[in-house]
C-alpha cells in the first residue's frame, strides 16, 4: 500500500489553515448536521495558473501535474516529503549489474479509473507514447529507454542504452505517468488514470472537481471529494478561505498576508521546502550578457537577502544553482557571490561597460513584480541602469522570452523539480547557455556510481557558478492556509503535483 505524507513545520513553504467553529459549516466542505456538529466530506483548495487543458504530454507547465500527478494519473515511483523516491505502482526494483536495466515488480490488483487492470503492458505503451506521441520537451527523459521487456502481467524490464542515475527519477514526475491505451483518447478533458481520485469536472479557467474513487488499489483519501478552484488575485483568495468558499490556499503569492492567518487560533500555519527558484535569466547569446564578467558583476551587485526581505517579507532561502538542498548532489555555492558593489564596478570597468544599460522584462507576475524594483535599484548603484518592460503572462512571455529568446534580462519562477541540466546542458533552452564545459561532466556524472554521481554534480555546479550562468534571487516559499482541521496538505513542494491523497478532517 502507498505511503501518505504527514505535515510538519520546516523552513520554506508557508502553510496555514482555518476550522470553522464546531457546529457552523465549514464553507465549502460537506457536512451533515446533529449535535456533535458538522463533519467536513468533501475539501476546496485555492490554487494560482489554471491549466488551459489536461494533457500535459502535449501542453507544457506545471499546472496541469500539480493538478493531476499523484492524484489522477501515478507513476511507478514517486519522490516523498524528503525528496526520496520511493515505490508507487511498483512494489520494488531492482538494478542490474550493468546498471542498464531496471527490473520492477508491480503492485497486483490495481486498476484505472475506466475499470482497465493495470499490467507491465500498461507500462510498455505508456513509457513508448512518450517517444511517440508526447510533444512536450519533457520527452527526451525516455531518449535513454532502449526497449521496455514484459516479463509478466506483474513484472517489467525497461533496459537502458547506458546507466542512468537521473532516469528514475525522472519517471517520478509527469514522464513516467501509467496509461491505459483505452484511456488517451481524450486527454485535454477526459484523463484516465490508476490514482484515488477522477476527474469529475473541469471549468477552464475556473475549477477542477476531483472524486474520490471507490475502487482504488491504495489507501483511499479521507475525503469523498476535492475541488480545485483557481484564483488570479491573493487578495481574492484570502477573502474565499476568510468567508468558507475555500478551505486551503496554496502557493499564496502575498506573503504580508500571511500574519493575518498567523495569530488566529482558527487557522495553522506550516513551513516546509520548494524545489521553484526565482530566477534572473540572462541571455547568454547577446550583449551584454555574452560577457562573463558583466554576467558576475550583476551577480556580485545583488545583496539577494534583502530582495528576499524586501520583496517577499523574509520568506524563501538563498540558493545558487538550480539545485535544491533536498537534491542529493546540492552543494552550497552561495557565498561565490557574496554581495559586493565594489567589485560589481571593476568587472564592469574591465568588461568596458560602465554605462550600461538593460531591459529586464518582467513577467506579470506577482513576485517578478514584488522583486523586479529591487533588483533595478541595486543594479543601479554600480552603474547599470535598467529599463523594466512588462510582459504578459504565461501568453506574452512565453512567446516573446522563452520561444523566441527575445529578451537581455528576466526572472521566473522555475518549478520543475531537479531542473539545473533542463535550465543549462542545452544550448537551444532560452537563456542559452554554452554548456560544452559541463556536457561531459554531466555524462559522465549520469553513468557513474552513486558517489560518482553526486562528486560529479557537484562539479557541474560549481561550473555553471563559475560562469554566472544565470541567478537565482531565492528559492521560492510555497506559502498554503488551510483551516486548521484539514490534515495532510503536504509541508513541501519538492516535486511538481500536489499530493491530496493524505487528505483528511478532523
Amino acid at each position: 500500500m502507498r505511503r501518505k505524507t504527514t505535515l510538519s513545520i520546516a523552513a520554506a513553504i508557508i502553510t496555514a489553515g482555518a476550522l470553522a467553529l464546531t457546529g457552523c459549516s465549514a464553507g465549502s466542505g460537506g457536512s451533515t448536521g446533529g449535535d456533535s456538529g458538522s463533519t467536513e466530506t468533501t475539501a476546496t483548495i485555492a490554487l494560482t495558473g489554471a491549466p488551459v487543458n489536461l494533457d500535459f504530454t502535449t501542453t507544457a507547465g506545471s499546472a496541469i501535474p500539480q493538478a493531476l500527478m499523484t492524484n489522477v494519473y501515478e507513476g511507478l515511483v514517486e519522490v516523498n516529503q524528503d525528496g526520496e523516491i520511493v515505490p508507487l505502482l511498483a512494489k520494488e526494483w531492482k538494478l542490474s549489474d550493468d546498471r542498464k536495466t531496471y527490473t520492477f515488480t508491480l503492485q497486483d490488483g490495481a486498476t484505472f479509473s475506466n475499470g482497465d487492470a493495470f499490467t507491465a503492458n500498461d507500462v510498455k505503451f505508456s513509457f513508448e507514447r512518450v517517444k511517440t506521441d508526447w510533444t512536450t520537451t519533457l520527452k527526451a527523459k525516455m531518449d535513454v529507454v532502449e526497449s521496455v521487456e514484459v516479463v509478466s502481467d506483474t513484472e517489467v524490464a525497461v533496459h537502458l542504452s547506458r546507466p542512468s542515475n537521473a532516469w528514475l527519477f525522472d519517471i517520478a514526475t509527469p514522464v513516467g505517468a501509467i496509461f491505459t491505451e483505452n484511456g488517451v483518447a481524450d486527454l485535454a478533458n477526459a484523463p484516465v488514470g490508476t490514482g484515488p481520485y477522477t476527474v469529475e469536472s473541469w471549468k477552464q479557467n475556473e475549477s477542477i472537481e476531483l472524486a474520490t474513487r471507490d475502487d482504488y488499489w491504495g489507501d483511499k483519501p479521507g475525503v469523498e471529494g476535492v475541488t480545485l478552484k483557481y484564483f488570479a488575485d491573493a487578495t481574492a483568495t484570502t477573502n474565499a478561505l476568510r468567508t468558507g468558499d475555500v478551505d486551503a490556499i496554496v502557493n499564496l503569492q502575498a506573503p504580508e498576508l500571511v500574519s493575518t492567518f498567523e495569530t488566529d487560533d482558527a487557522f495553522t500555519v506550516t513551513s516546509g521546502t520548494s524545489s521553484g527558484e526565482i530566477s534572473l535569466s540572462f541571455n547568454n547569446r547577446t550583449e551584454p550578457f555574452n560577457d562573463v564578467r558583466v554576467r558576475q558583476a550583476v551577480l556580485y551587485a545583488l545583496d539577494r537577502q534583502a530582495i528576499i526581505d524586501t520583496a517577499w517579507n523574509g520568506y524563501g532561502s538563498l540558493d545558487a544553482t538550480f539545485v535544491t538542498p533536498k537534491e542529493p548532489y546540492y552543494v552550497d555555492l552561495n557565498d561565490q557571490y557574496a554581495y559586493d558593489p565594489e567589485k560589481a564596478k571593476a568587472l564592469l570597468k574591465e568588461a568596458g561597460k560602465e554605462n550600461l544599460k538593460v531591459t529586464y522584462k518582467v513577467p506579470t507576475r506577482p513576485y517578478a513584480q514584488a522583486v523586479s524594483e529591487i533588483v533595478v535599484s541595486q543594479l543601479k548603484d554600480v552603474g547599470i541602469d535598467v529599463t523594466i518592460e512588462s510582459s504578459e503572462f504565461p501568453a506574452v512571455w512565453l512567446d516573446d522570452v522563452f520561444t523566441n529568446h527575445n529578451f537581455e534580462m528576466t526572472t521566473v519562477l522555475a518549478v520543475e523539480a531537479r531542473d539545473v541540466l533542463t535550465v543549462f546542458n542545452n544550448p537551444d533552452y532560452y537563456i542559452g547557455y554554452d554548456n560544452s564545459k559541463i556536457a561531459p561532466l554531466v555524462t559522465a556524472a549520469d553513468e557513474a556510481d552513486e558517489a560518482g554521481y553526486i562528486s560529479g554534480m557537484q562539479d557541474v555546479q560549481r561550473q555553471i557558478v563559475d560562469d554566472a550562468a544565470s541567478g537565482v534571487l531565492f528559492l521560492f516559499p510555497n506559502i498554503v492556509i488551510t483551516k486548521a482541521g484539514l490534515d495532510g496538505v503536504p509541508e513541501n513542494a519538492i516535486v511538481e503535483s500536489l499530493d491530496l491523497t493524505g487528505l483528511s478532517w478532523k
